[in-house]
């Protein structure tokens, strides 16, 4: 889209793994909720809960939606990525990595972290992978977290899903539309 090869892309993931293979992959991590609760920012959180699902999203350049009349249910202004490499495991991951893509996607769309009003997290309910996400958001947002007149919601559609694996980015993605939609912040 960004380089005129397109006009229109789909984009989305399908997540149905053997239920076998996820339950020995995350209990050999340890990362399985041994309570079977997804409870992600939770004192008591214990692990993630596995969970199947899909989701798509149609996505086209801004000025072609408006002229073809098309509902835009959102815009995506900025985007960050990055890759944690050699961290402390692969269920630990890097705040300097999330620090780097949080900023990068602010920088991209020109927004500030004063201009945000809902984050939405990938947040698993594993306590290292939480914490770090805090400690993430906290060092990328910096004062603007602290100087806010309301605290800026965080949540993550695990809460309620559990962890789609594969499709949990379109489906945090699906779960932000939704809320801009309805007016929730």
């Amino acid at each position: 889209l960004h380089d005129g090869r397109a006009d229109l892309m789909l984009a989305g993931a399908v997540n149905r793994a053997d239920d076998l293979f996820i339950h020995v992959g995350f209990c050999a991590l340890k990362a399985l909720s041994s309570s079977g609760r997804s409870r992600p920012f939770h004192a008591n959180a214990d692990g993630l809960v596995p969970a199947e699902g899909a989701g798509f999203v149609a996505l086209k350049r801004l000025e072609d939606a408006l002229e073809d009349g098309d509902e835009i249910h959102g815009i995506i202004r900025g985007l960050g990525l990055s890759n944690d490499g050699r961290g402390r495991g692969m269920l630990a991951p890097s705040t300097e990595g999330q620090v780097r893509a949080i900023r990068q996607a602010l920088n991209q769309s020109g927004l500030t972290a004063a201009d945000l009003n809902l984050v939405e997290c990938h947040a698993t309910g594993t306590q290292v992978g939480d914490a770090t996400e805090i400690r993430s958001m906290l060092e990328a947002y910096g004062t603007a977290l602290t100087d806010r007149d309301e605290p800026l919601p965080i949540g993550s559609l695990k809460s309620n899903l559990g962890h789609l694996i594969t499709a949990a980015g379109i489906a945090g993605l699906i779960k932000v539309l939704e809320a801009m939609k309805h007016g929730i912040r």
